[in-house]
């Protein structure tokens, strides 16, 4: 099913030329916007081709796409690339008659390119509708004799970022010519200008040698060529007389395999150059010519505008598409590393309330303070031996001096404390080994330790139980507000019916169906039987339940607190979703099969 922004829309009219226009603008708008927003900020295989990507595409989209689409009949803009010392220069003096771009043998030459176009085109140029990060620079032709070693800018130290626009009647009405720097260039910054420029073209004029055709790096940007569908004009320079037949033959071939098979060769023989740095006229006269035929064919100029448009929209569509699957890897990897996380904060919540149900909690101090808090052996016994009296006898027991139940929440408290930290660091090193074992996970991190718990978060435990011990405290009086006969007991012993119900929710092994009590013998029936004789049997299940899952509740909510940690570094804006950037590659594709 085509989404609603693929191209084109559904009509029930035949749509006019300037509304397939403005719709195609429109969309290529949309890309624009939406490839401009995708960050790909894992460190996954591949993830630095596909944001060369990005950037490739976007940069494009501004300086060749949107504004051809917006100016069709704009003169087409050839640009005259190649390797170092190919002699572009050279040729373009050639091909308007004089010195107008420094030519020599100082590297790079060409630093600051230089557009030349007829005088009545300026308007085309002048603003920022191509190349807009590129500012302009008005040059004129100052002398038809200032030797080509001297002509154009300077080449300097400095990176450039500006286009110098020079009129000239020497260049036929319609297409334009600019000076690029070498595409194999020392310096980055012209190898990158020289990248922009020629992804800008409508046209390219190719620059090479006889020994130099074969290179790996002019190829790289020819079969980018092939890729676009591009008009190119291969001129294959400095060619000795006696080696032209063979080389060309070569070329030729070359090109045809790699799909170039309808290239322009033009052949520049070996000649010398005059006292200005100049060829003779004849050495590029099929090139000019050529040029010049297709300044004069609107037409021509048209389709060779058209099928660049059309070649470059479905290559960028296809790069589209390799965005989209990088989109998606990177959501794919996030959601894995968030699951590692959340799987190993879950897990401890589990062994957390393992610890609390299988009498692991009520050994050792919380043992010995319950035991001082229930009284002597003796008291058990007469409990085990008569709990029938047992009713009668707690009135007494809880109007005599008050028994330290408080000791046995603080115990529990400090017992059970130490149980949620460590789990919580036990999660935290886990997530930590998980995530440094995975590339993503590993640059997330960086530098920092997550290995252990937060600062801090030893008192918010302690703090979360302490609301625990308290809603259980709640719970109990509730319980007793219905029991009048026993509102004086809950009056005395408010606090040992808490510790009771603690005991009980420690000491349960088989859920909440059964209370059983199976550690430290009898210790647990006496807080069982207590808060049976004032509640009933089915209030005490319904109260260990509530309480255990309020536990639950508090310990999940605690380590999520710290798995925050983890998952708020992957909480970054994506930019555009894969199946958005799927659905605009499938539009692109649309576009490029309308035109």
């Amino acid at each position: 099913m085509t989404s609603s922004n693929e191209y084109p829309l559904p009509s029930s009219r035949k749509r006019t030329a300037a509304e397939q226009s403005a719709g195609a603008v429109a969309l290529l708008e949309t890309v624009h916007r939406d490839l401009a927003s995708v960050s790909l900020p894992l460190a996954l295989p591949g993830v630095d081709q596909a944001r060369l990507e990005i950037r490739s595409s976007v940069a494009q989209l501004d300086d060749y796409i949107l504004p051809r689409y917006r100016s069709l009949d704009a003169p087409l803009l050839a640009v005259v690339g190649g390797s170092t010392g190919a002699g572009k220069s050279t040729l373009v003096n050639a091909l308007v008659g004089h010195p107008v771009t420094r030519a020599g043998a100082i590297r790079p030459t060409t630093r600051q390119p230089i557009l030349l176009h007829h005088p009545a085109d300026a308007a085309w140029f002048e603003d920022q509708r191509i190349l807009p990060s590129l500012s302009r620079i008005r040059g004129t032709v100052v002398s038809m004799q200032v030797p080509a070693n001297q002509a154009g800018p300077a080449p300097d130290a400095a990176s450039v970022s500006s286009l110098v626009l020079v009129g000239d009647h020497a260049v036929p009405q319609g297409v334009a010519l600019l000076d690029a720097p070498d595409v194999d260039s020392i310096s980055d910054d012209n190898r990158k200008l020289a990248g922009q420029l020629l992804a800008a073209a409508d046209l390219w004029v190719f620059v090479t040698t006889a020994n130099r055709y074969a290179d790996a790096v002019p190829w790289k940007l020819l079969l980018n060529a092939a890729t676009r569908d591009i008009t190119v004009a291969v001129v294959l320079d400095r060619v000795p007389p006696a080696a032209e037949a063979e080389v060309s033959e070569d070329l030729r071939a070359m090109l045809a395999r790699e799909g170039l098979g309808e290239a322009r060769l033009f052949v520049v023989p070996e000649v010398s150059l005059d006292q200005l740095g100049m060829l003779p006229g004849s050495a590029v006269e099929p090139l000019k010519t050529w040029l010049g035929d297709l300044a004069a064919d609107a037409a021509g100029r048209a389709d060779i505008a058209r099928r660049t448009l059309n070649g470059t929209v479905k290559a960028l569509g296809r790069r589209v598409q390799l965005v989209a699957e990088a989109s998606e890897d990177q959501r794919r990897a996030a959601v894995l590393l968030g699951d590692d996380a959340r799987r190993a904060y879950q897990d401890a919540v589990v062994r957390i309330l393992n610890a609390t149900k299988n009498g692991a909690l009520l050994r050792g101090e919380v043992l010995a303070r319950w035991q001082d808090f229930v009284g002597t052996g003796e008291f058990f016994r007469n409990l085990e031996q008569n709990i029938g009296r047992f009713r009668d006898r707690m009135g007494a027991f809880f109007r005599g001096e008050p028994a330290p139940a408080i000791k046995v929440e603080t115990a529990i408290e400090t017992g059970l404390q130490a149980v949620i930290v460590d789990e919580a660091a036990n999660a935290a090193e886990d997530t930590d080994q998980r995530w440094r074992s995975d590339p993503a996970g590993r640059q997330l991190l960086g530098t920092d330790d997550l290995s252990g718990t937060s600062p801090g978060f030893p008192d918010d435990v302690a703090a979360e139980i302490r609301a625990w011990q308290g809603s259980l405290m709640e719970l109990i009086r509730t319980e007793g507000q219905g029991k009048r006969t026993q509102a004086r007991w809950l009056s005395f012993g408010i606090n040992g019916l808490g510790a009771a119900l603690m005991i009980v929710v420690f000491s349960m092994t088989a859920g909440l169906t059964g209370l059983e009590i199976g550690v430290a013998g009898g210790t647990a029936v006496v807080g069982q039987r207590l808060l049976e004789a004032l509640f009933g049997e089915e209030a005490v299940r319904r109260l260990a339940q509530t309480a255990r899952e309020d536990l639950h509740a508090r310990c999940q909510k605690l380590l999520q607190s710290e798995q925050k940690r983890f998952l708020d570094r992957l909480e970054f804006d994506e930019g555009a979703s894969a199946d958005v950037l799927a659905g605009h590659a499938r539009s692109l594709a649309g576009l490029a099969g309308a035109a």
